[in-house]
This record gives C-alpha cells, sequence and structure tokens, in this order.
C-alpha cells in the first residue's frame, strides 16, 4: 500500500512538473548536488555535521541553512556527514510532544542537504580545512547525551573521534547554540560561548548551559546572538544563535561572524 501511494505522488509530482514519465523525477530533485561546491578552486574545504532535522529532536533548521548561505558567500566547499543512527526520539513539531515512530538521523539529516550526504563515519580531518556543528537539540540528544546527563554526559563516539581530530590536526571547529557543549566535553579546557549566564527575564532561558560547561571543566564567556567568542588556542569558534531570544537576522548575523571566523583561521 505503501509503495503504492508512494507512486501515485510520484506521478502527480511528475505531472504537475510537466514531466512524462514519474521515472525522470529522481534525476530532476537530484541534480542540484553542485549546490555546494564553488566552482574553481574554494576557499576552503569545510565538513558540516548533522544531527537530524527540526530543531526539537535534530538540528536547527535556520541555522544550518544560514551555515550554508554564509559558507557559500565565502566560496568555500561543503560537504554534510551525520551518524547513521536511530534517534533518540521523535518530537511532533506541531505539538512539542514526542510521537511513537522511529527515525534515523543520517536519512532525516539528508532532508537538509538535499540528498548529498555521507556517514559521519566517513568523515576524516584529513580531507577538510574545518569541520562546524549547527545547533538544534540533536546535538544534545543524538550527537551527545547532554539533553538527558547534563555536564555528565557522554559523546558520541563519532562525534568524539572528528572533534580530537580536527583539534590534534590545530584545524577550526565551529559550533552554535548549544552544539559547544560538545568541544566543552571533550577538549579540556576550551573556551565556548551559548550566550548569556542569567535568563535576564527570559531572554536567555537556556542560561544555565554556561555552568554546565564550567562543570565540564570548559570556560564560557558571554556573549549576544550577533557575537562570536573566538578560541585562537584551541581555534574554536562559537555563537550563541537561538540560546537567546532575539530577531533571526541578528542571529544570521552572528552565524555569519562565526562562519567568517573559522574560515579565516584556515588561512584561505
Amino acid at each position: 500500500m505503501a509503495q503504492r501511494a508512494g507512486l501515485a505522488l510520484r506521478r502527480k509530482m511528475a505531472a504537475l512538473l510537466g514531466l512524462r514519465s514519474s521515472a525522470r523525477l529522481l534525476p530532476l530533485l537530484g541534480a542540484p548536488r553542485s549546490l555546494h561546491v564553488t566552482p574553481g578552486n574554494p576557499s576552503a574545504r569545510v565538513a558540516v555535521v548533522l544531527s537530524g532535522c527540526g530543531v526539537y529532536d535534530g538540528t536547527e533548521i535556520h541555522e544550518a541553512s544560514a551555515i550554508l548561505v554564509h559558507l557559500s558567500r565565502a566560496g568555500a566547499e561543503v560537504k554534510m556527514f551525520a551518524p547513521d543512527i536511530p534517534q533518540m526520539h521523535v518530537v511532533d513539531h506541531s505539538k512539542g510532544q514526542p510521537s511513537q515512530e522511529s527515525r534515523n538521523v543520517l536519512v532525516e539529516s539528508a532532508r537538509l542537504a538535499r540528498g548529498d550526504i555521507t556517514a559521519l563515519s566517513q568523515l576524516s580531518a584529513q580531507d577538510y580545512d574545518a569541520v562546524i556543528f549547527p545547533g538544534g537539540f540533536g546535538a544534545a540528544k543524538n550527537l551527545s547525551s547532554f539533553a538527558v546527563d547534563g555536564e555528565s554526559c557522554s559523546v558520541h563516539s563519532e562525534v568524539e573521534r572528528i572533534l580530537q581530530d580536527f583539534n590534534k590536526a590545530k584545524k577550526p571547529i565551529g559550533l552554535c547554540c548549544i552544539a559547544p557543549v560538545l568541544a566543552a566535553k571533550v577538549i579540556p579546557g576550551v573556551e565556548v560561548t551559548v550566550g548569556q549566564e542569567e535568563e535576564q527575564g527570559g531572554k536567555w532561558p537556556y542560561a544555565g548551559t554556561s555552568k554546565a560547561i564550567q562543570g565540564m571543566g570548559g570556560k564560557h564567556s558571554a556573549k549576544e546572538v550577533h557575537e562570536v567568542h573566538v578560541d585562537k588556542t584551541h581555534k574554536v569558534v562559537t555563537t550563541p544563535a537561538f540560546m537567546g531570544q532575539a530577531p533571526l537576522h541578528r542571529i544570521f548575523d552572528g552565524i555569519g561572524a562565526m562562519v567568517s571566523s573559522v574560515i579565516k583561521l584556515t588561512g584561505k
């Protein structure tokens, strides 16, 4: 039944697009794979690690999109990765409540990557100049157990390997929103920001995260959403993004500053 429904949908889409055969639809949808590759010599090769698709159980979509736009503007060549694992859970975003279904992090992340995505196990620091992690609760649920365990959390083994390898190779690491907790757990003494350290009347609802970062041995620097913190020693660049309540364009600007700082640290 599901196959018949899927075939009917493809035929309907093909008809809407003016295609005679639904078999021609997949090549059409797959065509923009070069979207994240700049013609000529790229300024830098950057890996972007996703954690699903959707703020409450995966990657924050606005953050991922902003990162990709700023990387494109910088002339970078981008490849996206995600772990091939089940999500911690699936959240019905219209209700803000968990549902009973199960989903795969790699499969869901492929939605953001327009299908051009690779299993995280294939990411090697020697092939890229930098790595960037968008936020969203997926970073705290799928890439780590921070959402459940706080400062006592564990980090997914592949994520830990990647952070350690880029750090040892002295290649820059960018993280935004809640994702800086990953670096705080894996890189001893790293300096990061997740925004302000007090809630300020609800403007910074996740301000307590700064104390967890310090509990994990990291150092926290208070910043606004349009600002970044650059740890020059560890080459780690962070920005608060949706950890604070702010207009979308200011969050976009902060992510742009993070991307720009990461590219600058590559030396390209």
